[in-house]
C-alpha cells in the first residue's frame, strides 16, 4: 500500500509565516487603537453615538464607557438622552461598578417615570445592591438598603412579573441578617456577656418570628437567664430565676415536645430549686 508523501516546510518558512501573521495583528491592532483615540478627541457627536452604540453590543464595555459618559452629559435634554442613559446605567453594571450602577438606575427611573425602561431600571437599582450585599458576618449597609429598595419596587409595581423574584431576594436577604444577628446573640453568650445575650435573642424571636432556629434560640435565653441569676448579687437572684423559669414555659408553650427539653427541663429545676432556698433563707431571717 502506497502512502501519500507529507512534505515537511523548513523551520525557517514556519518562523517567518508566524512573524509576519504577529505583524499582522499588531497592526491592525495598532490602527483599530488609533482609530479609537481619534474617536475620542473627536467633537464629533454622531460619531462618537455611533462608536458607542457598536463597542457597547459589541461588549467591549470598558472602551463604551467614556464615550456614553461624556454623551450623557452633552446630549442632555435631546432624543437620545432616555437611550444613552440607560445604556451608560447598564455599562457601570458590566464594569461591575455596582454602586455607580444602582445610582443611575434610580436616577433615571426617576427622571424618566413614563419610559418603558423606567420598571426595570427600579428593579436594576435594587438588584445592585442585592449583589453588593457581603457575606453575613461583615457589614449589612448594603443588604439593609437592598431590601428597602426591592420593597419600595414591590410596592411601585404590585403587579410586575419581577415582584415575585423581589420577594425571593427580600427573604433571602432577611436569612443573611438573621443568621448575623444569631451569630452575634451566640457570641455574646459564649463570652458570658447574659445581658447582651437576653437583648439579642430577645431582639431575634421579635424580629424573624418564624425563624427555623426559634427552639435553639428559645433554650439559649433559658441558659442565659440562669447564669445571669447565678453570677447576680443576691438582690436581684429571685428575679431573675423567675425569668429563666418563666423562658422555659414560653419554650414548653411554643415546643410541647422540644428536641432538647430534657436540658432545658434541667436549667428548670435548678431555678426553682435556687428560688426554693432563697425563699427559705428569706422566712428564716
Amino acid at each position: 500500500m502506497w502512502h501519500k508523501k507529507v512534505t515537511l516546510q523548513p523551520v525557517s518558512k514556519i518562523i517567518h509565516r508566524f512573524a509576519f501573521y504577529f505583524f499582522l495583528s499588531a497592526m491592525l491592532s495598532f490602527v483599530a487603537c488609533s482609530s479609537y483615540q481619534k474617536v475620542l478627541k473627536s467633537s464629533n457627536t454622531e460619531l462618537k453615538y455611533d462608536t458607542a452604540i457598536k463597542l457597547y453590543n459589541k461588549k467591549e464595555y470598558s472602551k463604551a464607557y467614556p464615550l456614553l459618559e461624556e454623551l450623557v452629559s452633552v446630549t442632555r435634554g435631546t432624543q437620545k438622552a432616555e437611550e444613552l442613559y440607560f445604556i451608560y446605567s447598564y455599562c457601570n453594571y458590566y464594569l461591575n461598578d455596582l454602586a455607580s450602577a444602582s445610582y443611575h438606575f434610580e436616577q433615571f427611573s426617576k427622571l424618566y417615570p413614563s419610559s418603558e425602561s423606567a420598571e426595570e431600571a427600579a428593579y436594576m437599582a435594587a438588584y445592585c445592591y442585592y449583589l453588593g450585599s457581603p457575606q453575613f458576618n461583615l457589614d449589612q449597609t448594603n443588604t439593609f438598603k437592598a431590601i428597602d429598595e426591592m420593597q419600595i419596587f414591590v410596592n411601585r409595581y404590585p403587579t410586575s412579573e419581577r415582584v415575585e423574584d423581589c420577594n425571593r431576594l427580600i427573604d433571602e436577604l432577611r436569612a443573611k441578617l438573621e443568621k448575623k444577628d444569631i451569630s452575634h446573640a451566640m457570641l455574646f453568650f459564649q463570652i458570658s456577656d447574659y445581658k447582651a445575650a437576653i437583648a439579642s435573642l430577645k431582639n431575634i424571636l421579635k424580629d424573624y418570628p418564624s425563624t427555623k432556629s426559634r427552639e435553639e434560640v428559645m433554650i439559649t435565653l433559658i441558659k442565659s437567664h440562669y447564669f445571669l441569676a447565678e453570677n447576680s448579687v443576691d438582690e436581684k437572684k429571685e428575679i431573675r430565676y423567675k425569668q429563666t423559669i418563666d423562658a422555659y414555659y414560653s419554650l414548653i408553650d411554643k415546643f410541647a415536645s422540644a428536641k432538647k427539653a430534657k436540658e432545658a427541663e434541667s436549667f428548670f429545676d435548678k431555678a426553682n430549686e435556687r428560688l426554693n432556698k432563697l425563699k427559705q433563707s428569706t422566712s428564716q431571717q
